[in-house]
């Protein structure tokens, strides 16, 4: 057993021992060792992670330097925002597998749209984020200037707009510990975002240029450079979930190496992905990590791991593990 960790740390070394437990175990001590090597990582969310307050935890692995680029959804990259200027008007609903069609539209009358057991107050989240981020694309635009949406998201919060509304503990938004280091994100699909549709609509109205936010392509080529420049050592693959945070991302690779021609790129270091989507045929995110090999992005001796399970359950502990918890 290690030595050097804490409680945490030492209870799962000591009980999880099998199965989807041992997996989880396995992974962390993996994730480990790729860092001691010099190995860089990235990690994927997707799902709602935010609004799970996954921020508690994984702002601090982004201070400690246990990850190095993140990848994620638009809804992830406002929603961690939206719980630190709202969260006093969350609602939290218990038993909302009980919700009939009728509760569900009481919620969206009353602005709470619901994820899972919590419902996000559209009003003190979303509209008191508008009014900025909108003044801050339309400056943009004005000096012709173009960011990515994270780097929009960033100036946001480096501004200070937002402190008097401020209702967590700042340390506890991932966000804003990524934007004091400038950390790079990649958020491919950021259209399909409430802040993405909002950006939309401002478009449509001609208040805005669909140029002034830089595209998905930008993100992708952007990510090539950076996988480029960062690979001497290794880069790690974390996967928080399946879909668009992950697939974007993990095809850098072969087209580097298949498109690109640069046969000299190094496959990803390292695997793991937390997914409560079972092994099945035609099912992406189910997609055992040998599946992978064939498309170029894993090699025969990456270190693989599946854990299915609940990833607000499995993230928080594998993390606490890399904090020494």
């Amino acid at each position: 057993m290690t030595t050097n960790k804490g409680e945490i740390s030492k209870f799962i070394e000591k009980y999880y021992l099998h199965f989807n437990a041992a997996a989880l175990v396995d992974a962390a001590k993996g994730y480990e060792a790729q860092l001691n090597n010099g190995a860089k990582m990235l990690v994927s969310l997707a799902g709602a992670m935010s609004t799970a307050e996954l921020g508690k935890i994984f702002a601090e692995m982004i201070r400690k330097d246990k990850v190095q680029i993140v990848s994620c959804t638009g809804a992830n990259l406002e929603e961690d925002i939206m719980n630190l200027v709202a969260h006093s008007h969350y609602k939290r609903v218990p038993n909302y597998r009980d919700l009939t069609p009728q509760d569900e539209w009481d919620l969206l009358e009353k602005g709470l749209n619901r994820v899972t057991d919590t419902c996000i107050p559209e009003e003190e989240a979303f509209r008191r984020i508008q009014e900025h981020i909108v003044e801050i694309w339309k400056e943009a635009e004005a000096k012709g200037e173009r960011y990515l949406p994270h780097e929009y998201m960033y100036k946001l919060l480096l501004s200070g707009v937002l402190e008097e509304h401020y209702e967590i503990d700042l340390k506890d938004s991932w966000m804003y510990a990524a934007a004091e280091k400038n950390l790079p994100i990649v958020c491919p699909g950021w259209e399909d975002s409430t802040m993405g549709n909002i950006f939309a609509s401002y478009v449509l109205k001609g208040e805005l240029k669909a140029s002034t936010m830089k595209s998905g392509i930008e993100y992708m080529t952007f990510l090539a450079d950076w996988y480029t420049e960062n690979s001497k050592d290794g880069i790690g693959f974390f996967q928080i979930g399946g879909g668009i945070a992950g697939d974007f991302p993990i095809c850098v690779v072969p087209m580097l190496y298949q498109d690109m021609e640069r046969v000299d790129t190094p496959f990803w270091s390292y695997f793991c992905q937390i997914s409560d989507s079972t092994t099945s045929y035609g099912s992406y995110s189910g997609a055992v990590p040998n599946e992978k090999i064939t498309w170029g992005k894993l090699d025969i001796n990456t270190p693989k791991f599946i854990i299915e399970s609940d990833a607000t359950i499995v993230a928080p502990l594998i993390f606490a593990y890399l904090l020494d918890m």
